[in-house]
């Protein structure tokens, strides 16, 4: 039935779950076969292209995903019925880059064409059919069971769900240790909010996320910093900055950090955590990235058992950062006074989300997508770490997982902001390290986001940063 012309090498043209999907793709876009067309069963094009059910399977899954097939019960898989044409969309114009679009007005500003700089997963990679599914199920819950603001805690069932998956990484809790949040802002935004008093000296690396630092800017906290490293945190500078300056928390990224995408070795996790305990200093772990890393990565709070480290995570990395749902896990007195910080200034979290975030987890195929997401991801770092040397770029480090590459341009640091006007004047939205750093110090360092900077306009204007004489180191 179909045209497919698969190579069982995939050096250059992919898995062959990418090969399939892409050869009917393009017919389909092509109308090659009318709406309502039946493919072939699992099992018969398998055989007949010498494949495994579950290579077929998957790739049918993903067509699916894309709105390009309909599954239905007894009736297989067939043809869908092409979407209308949106109205063509008015002529770009690049926004005017502050504060305040890089805060808040990014992430509902579609209009940049290539977001080299930002923080998630593309929207063609999300799980569409497991989401579609969890808010077809949450359609059709009875009015009287969401009817009233829920549990300050969060949804029990995924609160279940949350603590049996994090016994995969040696942590052992219960649902009452996981108190849930509109995503891991929220919890951190929760956790300053319940520990801190203005005047408190808090520690945070040097880069770390940039709602982190505003998020302390409005608490009027002291910010200092440490510097991150390609092993994580350099202990011999952690040892001086906490005798100075007698932290009372710190806030962390263990694996593929935000935005340098490096992660802990063991030997630092071991250091920091004796460190914290000796001088009774918070850990705050955010693990958002935890599920696209690779098996083994160090984990803060089952090392130390949830006596200081305070976990937070949550799913804008691997399901959709609309379903804003994070989680909290710290010992049961701490997380009883964040459940009243939570109640205090927006009452409970959105019951609703949380009955399809736990759809998704438990019934959309969330392991297998996630396991999807770390292949592309692996995929997508090998092209974006060539195209970054080949343009001059220097890669702080090479994490092979994740979304964050962290890369020096062939500026000057003081040039930084203009370079990043002029990329968004060209569609091309950059993340400067000056966003990253306490007080905002100027850098020629960059946040490159893996999943969306495969784009040969990109390069090309990076390219031409080496190759020309206005901003040059």
């Amino acid at each position: 039935m179909f045209k497919l012309n698969l190579s069982r090498s995939r050096k250059n043209e992919g898995t062959l779950v990418d090969q399939i999907v892409s050869s009917i793709e393009q017919e389909l876009r092509q109308g090659t076969f009318p709406a309502g067309t039946a493919l072939p069963s699992v099992r018969v094009f398998a055989k007949s292209h010498d494949l495994s059910t579950y290579t077929v399977s998957e790739a049918y899954q993903r067509l699916v995903s894309l709105g390009l097939v309909i599954a239905r019960a007894g009736a297989g898989y067939r043809v869908a019925t092409p979407a209308a044409k949106p109205p063509a969309a008015p002529a770009w114009s690049a926004p005017t880059l502050n504060k305040a679009w890089l805060l808040s007005d990014v992430f509902a500003d579609k209009t940049v064409p290539i977001k080299a700089g930002c923080g998630w997963i593309p929207n063609d990679w999300i799980n569409e059919s497991g989401i579609q599914h969890a808010l077809r199920v949450v359609s059709r819950v009875p009015g009287p069971r969401i009817g009233g603001y829920g549990h300050p805690y969060g949804l029990t069932s995924l609160r279940e769900h949350i603590a049996n998956s994090l016994r995969r990484y040696s942590l052992s809790v219960g649902s009452d240790d996981v108190l849930l949040t509109q995503g891991v802002t929220q919890a951190l935004d929760l956790i300053v909010r319940t520990l801190l008093r203005p005047g408190d000296t808090v520690l945070v690396e040097d880069p770390c996320y940039c709602n982190l630092l505003e998020i302390l800017k409005v608490a009027f906290v002291n910010v200092v910093s440490v510097p991150r490293t390609p092993e994580g945190i350099d202990s011999a500078q952690l040892e001086e900055v906490v005798k100075a300056h007698k932290p009372k928390i710190m806030f962390i990224n263990t694996v593929l950090q935000n935005p340098s995408g490096t992660s802990l070795s063991a030997s630092s996790a071991f250091r920091l955590l004796q460190i914290a305990d000796r001088e009774g200093i918070w850990i705050v772990e955010d693990d958002i990235s935890r599920e696209l890393a690779p098996a083994g990565a160090p984990c803060l709070a089952a090392m130390e058992g949830l006596q200081r480290v305070i976990y937070v995570a949550g799913f804008s990395k691997t399901i959709t950062p609309a379903m804003r749902v994070g989680y909290i896990a710290a010992s049961r007195e701490l997380l009883s006074r964040f459940a009243l910080t939570k109640m205090a200034v927006g009452l409970t979290s959105s019951e609703v989300t949380e009955r399809a975030v736990a759809n998704v987890l438990i019934e959309g195929h969330y392991d297998r997508h996630t396991a999807h997401i770390r292949e592309r991801l692996f995929n997508a770092h090998a092209k974006v770490t060539q195209s970054m040397l080949s343009a001059g770029l220097e890669v702080f480090h090479t994490p092979n997982a994740g979304l964050f590459l962290w890369a020096r341009l062939p500026i000057r640091a003081e040039d930084s902001i203009a370079v990043t006007n002029e990329a968004l004047s060209k569609g091309i939205w950059l993340a400067p390290g000056s966003y990253f750093r306490p007080g905002e110090h100027t850098s020629e360092w960059f946040r490159f986001n893996a999943a969306t900077s495969d784009a040969p306009e990109l390069w090309k204007f990076l390219k031409s940063l080496q190759d020309g004489a206005v901003y040059r180191r």
